[in-house]
C-alpha cells in the first residue's frame, strides 16, 4: 500500500477500531454510501484485526523518517511513544545537546505525513500555546523544525491522572472537587483572556499532579477568535477534530464556536466529576443517537443521575446522600451550563467560577430556577418604573431599620456579656483570696472558676462557652488532657443550642476538641469531631483567615495521625499559606513543623531537618530566641539529627529544648517531659545508660498520671524503657515492657508505630537467642512497613533484622536475599555512609562467611576500619572486626581471641556501662574459647 493512501485510511481506522458495534457498523455504512473503494478497505483493515490481532503491529507502509527510541529529533533525544493518533505523536523525550537537563512531552506530525491543512493545524497550536502562560495549562517550552523538516513542539510533561479518574482515586468530597474544577474555570479563562477558545475540553484533557493542581492539555483544535477563519475540519468522510461527548449542539451543527461553547464542555466535565456519568441517557450508544440527544435532548438532572447510580461510582457519598447533595443549587449551575442556546449559558467561564465560589461559600447562586423568577421579571417589566421608585424608598426605610436594630441588639448583647465576665473575674479573684494565708495553685483556681462561672454567668451562654473554651486552652497547655475534654463537651452542648454563636468561636472551640482527641489518642474522633466543620472553615477564609488556618492544620495533624498523608499535605498547604498572607509567623512555625514531621514520616529525613531549621530561623528573626514554639522544632531537630547519626548535634539540640522548655514552663509541664525523653535517646545512643534510664523513668511517671493506659505516648514510653533495659542486660523487663509497648500501640497506635513496636521486640528476642519466638513479630513489621510507601530506610532495617533471625535459625538461602535487599534499601534510605547501611553490610558479609564464601573475612576486617568519629559508626566497627575474628577462631584460635580481647578493651573505654554490642562481642569471645594466657 503507497503511503499517501495509507495516510488517508489510518485516521479513519483508528477512529473505527475505537468504536463499539453497531456504532461501528453505522459509520462504515456513511463511509460506504460516499466512497465504496474507501468503505471496502477499510472493512478488509477490520477484518484482518479480528482474525489476526497482531498484524496492526507490524507496520503497513513504511513511512519515510518513521521514529524509534534513541532518535534524535532537533536538540531533543526521544525516550518512548506515550500516545499516536492517525494524525499526531507524542513522545517523551529528554533534551540531549548539553545545554540543560529537561524531560518534555514532544508533540509532532506522524513522520511522513505531508497533509497541508494538518500543518496548519500544528503551526496554530503552537502560536496559540505561545500566548499562554499560566500555572494550570502546560507549558511551551520549545517548538521548531528539525533538519528533515520535521515540525515539533517540545511541552511540559505531565505525570498525573485524568480529573475524574483522580478524583474518584482520592475519593475527594464535592467541597475538594469543585475546587480542582475552579482551577480549570481559571486556566480556560485565561486561553480565552487570549482570545483563543479549545473547542476538546474533556477530562482526558485535563490532567491532576500529584500535589493537587490541574493540568489543561492539547490545545490542538483550539482556535484563535482573532484569526481569518479556517476551512472546515470535518467532512462527512472525516474524523472529528472534537470529542464527541463532550462537544456542544453548535459543534455538532458545525456553526461558529465561541467562548460559552468551552462553557458548555465544562458543564459535562462538571456533570460527570460531581455523578460519575453523561448527562443524557441513550437507548442507543451510537454516534447518531448521541448527536440527537446534544442537539435536542433533554439532559437529566446532576442529583437524579446521582440517585440512580452505582455506589462505587459516588464515592465517597452513597448515592441517596450525594443526589441530597447536589439537589438545588448545583443542580441549577450544571444546568444552565449545558444549556441548548449558548445565550442561556453563563455569559463566560468566570461566571460558572463565581457561581460554583458562591455556592462553596454557602451564598445564593445566580443559576436559579426560571418558573416563579421568570414570571417576576415579566411584572417587573411592566410596572418597572413605579415599582422602582416605590421599592427604593421601601428598601432604604427598611434597610436603614433593620441595620439599626441589629446593632442596636448586637451593643447591648456585648454589653451584657462583658458586664457578666468583668464581675465573674472580680468575684473570682474575691474567692481566691478569702482563701486565707494559703496560697491557691493554677489548677485551683481554673476549678474554682469554672464553679464560679457556671453561677455567675448562668443567664449569659455564650459567655459561659467562651470560659470553657479559655480554661480548657489553659488545661491542654498544663497537660490535664481529660479535664481539658470535659469542659469542651459542656462547651459543645452549649454551642449546640446557641445556633447563632459567631463562627469564629464555633471554629475555634472544633479544633480545641480536635487537638484533645488527638493528645487523648483517639484521632479518629478528632476527624469526627472537625470534618462537618470543614465547609464552614472553607466557607470563612476570607473573613476568619487566622482561625481558619488553625483549624485546618489541626485536621491535617489528626489525617497525618490515621496515616492519610495526602489529606494531611494538603490541610498544611492551605494552612501555611493562610498564615503567610496574614504574616503569622508563629502560626508559619507551627505549620512548618507539622510539615517537616510529614516529610520524616515519609522517608525524606534530610528535607525535614533542612525544613526544621528554616523554621527554627524564621521563628528566632520574628520572635527571638524564647519562644514557645522553638521547643518543638529543637526537639524535632534532635530526633532527625539522630537518625542521621549526628549524635553531637542531636545532643546539642535537646539540651537546648529541655533548656528553654524548662525556663518557659517548669519541670512539670508536657513540653518539659517530651525533651527529657528525647534527651534519653541520645544519651542512651552515646552509652549514658543511667542518665538516660532515670530521665525515661521520670517521662513515663509524668504521663502514667495524666493519659490513657493504652495512649501511643505512654507505649512510645514503654518501648524507650525496654530499650534502655535491654541495653543494661535485663531481658526479662525489657520484653515485659516492650509487650506493653506493642499492646498499646496496636490498640491505638499508627502501622508505622506498630512496626516499630514488633521490630523491637524481635530484635531484644534476637539478642537473647531466642530466634524461633522473634521471627513472628520480625515478619509481622516487615509487612507493616512494606504497606508503608516510600520509607526504605525502616524497610531495610526490618530485612537484615528478619535476615539476622534466619541466620541463626540455619536458613541461610531464606536469609540472603533479605539481607541483600536491606544494604539496598538502608543505603537508599540512609546513605551509603550511615551507621544502619554499615550494620546491613555486616550482616550480609557475616552470612557469606559463614557459607564459606572465600572474600568475605576479607569485608568484614574492612568495614571494621573506623569510618569517623561517630559513636554508632564505632559501634557498627567493633561488630565487623568481631565477626572476622569470629571466622579465623577455628584458623588462628590464639590470634582470633587477641583481636577480641583488644575489641572489649576499646569499648570499656568508650562505653563504660556497656551495652548490647560489648555483651554480642563478649559472647563470641566466648565461645572462641579460654583466655589468652599472658
Amino acid at each position: 500500500m503507497d503511503a499517501q493512501r495509507w495516510q488517508r485510511l489510518s485516521p479513519l481506522l483508528d477512529a473505527l477500531l475505537e468504536l463499539q458495534e453497531p456504532a461501528r457498523s453505522e459509520h462504515l455504512a456513511t463511509l460506504r454510501a460516499e466512497d465504496p473503494a474507501l468503505a471496502d478497505e477499510l472493512q478488509r483493515l477490520l477484518t484482518l484485526d479480528a482474525d489476526q490481532a497482531e498484524f496492526l503491529l507490524t507496520p503497513i507502509v513504511q513511512i519515510a523518517g518513521s521514529l524509534i527510541p534513541g532518535a534524535r529529533l532537533g536538540p531533543y533525544r526521544l525516550e518512548r511513544l506515550l500516545g499516536e493518533g492517525g494524525m499526531g505523536q507524542v513522545w517523551l523525550a529528554a533534551r540531549a545537546d548539553g545545554l540543560y537537563e529537561r524531560r518534555v512531552a514532544l508533540k509532532l506530525l506522524r513522520p511522513g505525513l505531508a497533509d497541508h491543512t494538518l500543518r496548519q493545524r500544528f503551526d496554530r497550536e503552537r502560536a496559540i500555546l505561545a500566548r499562554l502562560a499560566h500555572p494550570f495549562i502546560a507549558r511551551l517550552f520549545d517548538a521548531g523544525i528539525d533538519q528533515n523538516d520535521q515540525p515539533y513542539l517540545a511541552l511540559e510533561y505531565v505525570e498525573g491522572e485524568p480529573i475524574t479518574s483522580y478524583c474518584q482515586s482520592h475519593s475527594l468530597d464535592i467541597p475538594a472537587r469543585l475546587d480542582l474544577f475552579r482551577q480549570v474555570c481559571d486556566a480556560v479563562s485565561h486561553a480565552h483572556a487570549n482570545l483563543i477558545v479549545h473547542r476538546d475540553l474533556k477530562p482526558s484533557n485535563i490532567l491532576v499532579t500529584s500535589s493537587g493542581q490541574v493540568r489543561l492539555l492539547d490545545f490542538g483544535i483550539a482556535k484563535l477568535i482573532d484569526a481569518t477563519p479556517a476551512r472546515t475540519e470535518q467532512t462527512r468522510t472525516g474524523v472529528r477534530a472534537f470529542t464527541l461527548h463532550y462537544a456542544a449542539p453548535e459543534q455538532i451543527r458545525g456553526e461558529p464556536v465561541t467562548t460559552m461553547t468551552d462553557v458548555y464542555s465544562l458543564g459535562v466535565v462538571l456533570f460527570e466529576l460531581l455523578t460519575g456519568g453523561k448527562p443524557y441517557r441513550l437507548n442507543r450508544q451510537t454516534d447518531a443517537a448521541w448527536e440527537e440527544a446534544i442537539v435536542s435532548g433533554e439532559p437529566i438532572r446532576p442529583s437524579q443521575a446521582a440517585a440512580q447510580a452505582a455506589p462505587e461510582t459516588t464515592r465517597p457519598y452513597p448515592p441517596a446522600r450525594l443526589a441530597r447533595a447536589l439537589a438545588g443549587d448545583l443542580d441549577n449551575i450544571v444546568l444552565k451550563a449545558i444549556a441548548k442556546c449558548p445565550e442561556s449559558r453563563y455569559s463566560s467561564v468566570e461566571a460558572l467560577s463565581l457561581d460554583l465560589l458562591r455556592y462553596l461559600r454557602g451564598q445564593p447562586v445566580s443559576a436559579r430556577g426560571e418558573r416563579f423568577g421568570y414570571r417576576l421579571r415579566k411584572y417587573l417589566q411592566r410596572h418597572r418604573w413605579g415599582l422602582a421608585a416605590t421599592a427604593s424608598v421601601l428598601l432604604v426605610l427598611l434597610a436603614a431599620l433593620g441595620i439599626v436594630t441589629w446593632q442596636a441588639q448586637r451593643a447591648l448583647a456585648e454589653a451584657a456579656r462583658a458586664q457578666a465576665m468583668q464581675r465573674y473575674v472580680a468575684e473570682l479573684f474575691q474567692d481566691a483570696g478569702s482563701a486565707g494565708a494559703t496560697p491557691i495553685d493554677l489548677r485551683r483556681l481554673l476549678a474554682l472558676g469554672i464553679v464560679r462561672g457556671e453561677h455567675s454567668l448562668a443567664r449569659q451562654p455564650l459567655a459561659r462557652a467562651e470560659l470553657y473554651g479559655v480554661v480548657a486552652q489553659l488545661r491542654l497547655g498544663l497537660g490535664d488532657y481529660r479535664e481539658a475534654a470535659d469542659l469542651l463537651q459542656r462547651q459543645a452542648r452549649l454551642l449546640a443550642a446557641l445556633p447563632d454563636a459567631p463562627t469564629g468561636l464555633q471554629l475555634q472551640a472544633a479544633t480545641l476538641r480536635g487537638q484533645t482527641q488527638q493528645q487523648l489518642g483517639d484521632p479518629a474522633a478528632c476527624v469526627a469531631t472537625m470534618q462537618p466543620r470543614y465547609a464552614l472553615a472553607h466557607q470563612e477564609e476570607p473573613r476568619l483567615p487566622l482561625p481558619v488556618a488553625a483549624f485546618f492544620n489541626q485536621l491535617g495533624r489528626c489525617r497525618h495521625a490515621l496515616g492519610d498523608t495526602t489529606t494531611a499535605q494538603r490541610l498544611y498547604a492551605r494552612a501555611l499559606d493562610l498564615r503567610q498572607r496574614q504574616q503569622d509567623e508563629t502560626g508559619v512555625a507551627e505549620t512548618t513543623l507539622d510539615q517537616a514531621n510529614l516529610l520524616a514520616d515519609t522517608g525524606h529525613t534530610a528535607d525535614a531537618l533542612a525544613t526544621l531549621q528554616r523554621g527554627l530561623a524564621r521563628l528566632r528573626q520574628a520572635a527571638g530566641p524564647q519562644h514557645p514554639l522553638a521547643i518543638e522544632l529543637l526537639r524535632s531537630s534532635c530526633a532527625l539529627e539522630r537518625q542521621l547519626d549526628a549524635l553531637d548535634a542531636a545532643l546539642r539540640d535537646c539540651r537546648s529544648a529541655l533548656a528553654l522548655a524548662q525556663r518557659l514552663h517548669g519541670s512539670n509541664h508536657r513540653a518539659s517531659i517530651d525533651a527529657q525523653r528525647q534527651l534519653a535517646a541520645v544519651l542512651l545512643d552515646q552509652g549514658r545508660l543511667s542518665e538516660a534510664e532515670e530521665l525515661f523513668v521520670n517521662a513515663t511517671a509524668w504521663l502514667q498520671a495524666r493519659l490513657d493506659p493504652h495512649h501511643p505516648d505512654l507505649a512510645r514510653a514503654y518501648n524507650s524503657l525496654a530499650i534502655a533495659a535491654w541495653e543494661r542486660g535485663e531481658t526479662d523487663r525489657a520484653l515485659q515492657l516492650q509487650r506493653q509497648a506493642v499492646a498499646g500501640w496496636q490498640r491505638t497506635g499508627t502501622p508505622l508505630q506498630q512496626a516499630a513496636g514488633l521490630f523491637n521486640l524481635a530484635m531484644i528476642l534476637h539478642d537473647a537467642g531466642r530466634d524461633r519466638d522473634a521471627l513472628a513479630p520480625a515478619q509481622q513489621a516487615l509487612v507493616l512497613r512494606q504497606s508503608q510507601r516510600g520509607a526504605l530506610s525502616p524497610l531495610g532495617d526490618s530485612q537484615r533484622l528478619l535476615g539476622e533471625i534466619l541466620t541463626g535459625l540455619d536458613q541461610p538461602h531464606a536469609a540472603a536475599p533479605l539481607l541483600a535487599a536491606a544494604v539496598r534499601n538502608t543505603e537508599a534510605g540512609y546513605g551509603p555512609r550511615h551507621s544502619h547501611t554499615r550494620r546491613a553490610q555486616i550482616a550480609l558479609a557475616r552470612l557469606q562467611a559463614l557459607n564459606g564464601m572465600p572474600d568475605a573475612p576479607l569485608r568484614l576486617q574492612r568495614l571494621g576500619l573506623p569510618a569517623d568519629d561517630n559513636l554508632e559508626q564505632r559501634k557498627a566497627a567493633w561488630l565487623a572486626r568481631a565477626y572476622a575474628a569470629e571466622q579465623a577462631c577455628t584458623t588462628t584460635p590464639q590470634q582470633a581471641r587477641l583481636s577480641l580481647d583488644a575489641i572489649l578493651a576499646e569499648m570499656q573505654l568508650a562505653l563504660p556501662e556497656g551495652g548490647v554490642v560489648p555483651r554480642t562481642v563478649a559472647r563470641l569471645r566466648q565461645r572462641c574459647g579460654a583466655p589468652v594466657k599472658p
